[in-house]
């Protein structure tokens, strides 16, 4: 709709960009589904296909992964990237943050405590004092991880 003049019809390109972005979350299958039959998930799915379907430059989302399971949000984070657009996430799960994150910044009351490489950024001693919880910052096979004590 960004894109089309204010009386402009829906095309078959408007189409195929639709597809795509429903195809982009997982959510080709549930195109003809009403709103109101669609699980959490699924709602966010289609909100973030809604997103990506206006063809965004820069793209803002608060906490996408919320209501999403797992395989969900894995799917999405890893999706993200491929976009080929700029993407600030706001998100609460710092493991999340480590694995899929160029650059992060931390916030607490308002202020930016930290920005950089997540791997930089993430320490135990600024968890502690920013979130208030112990924490152990370690690098395995699969790459940095937080364990919360």
């Amino acid at each position: 709709m960004p894109h089309r003049g204010a009386w402009g019809a829906w095309s078959s390109r408007d189409e195929e960009i639709v597809r795509s972005a429903l195809e982009r979350t997982g959510m080709a299958e549930c195109a003809a589904q009403p709103w109101t039959t669609l699980s959490g998930g699924e709602r966010q799915r289609v909100q973030i296909a809604r997103a990506l379907a206006q063809e965004p430059r820069e793209l803002l989302m608060d906490e996408p992964t919320n209501h999403l399971d797992i395989r969900h949000q894995l799917d999405l984070m890893r999706l993200l990237p491929q976009l080929g657009t700029r993407v600030v996430v706001a998100l609460h799960d710092l493991n999340q943050a480590m694995a899929f994150c160029n650059e992060i910044a931390v916030m607490s009351s308002g202020e930016l405590v930290a920005h950089g490489r997540p791997e930089e950024v993430l320490t135990a001693a600024l968890i502690r004092e920013v979130f208030a919880v112990d924490a152990a910052v370690s690098t395995g096979p699969n790459g940095p991880r937080i364990a919360f004590f």
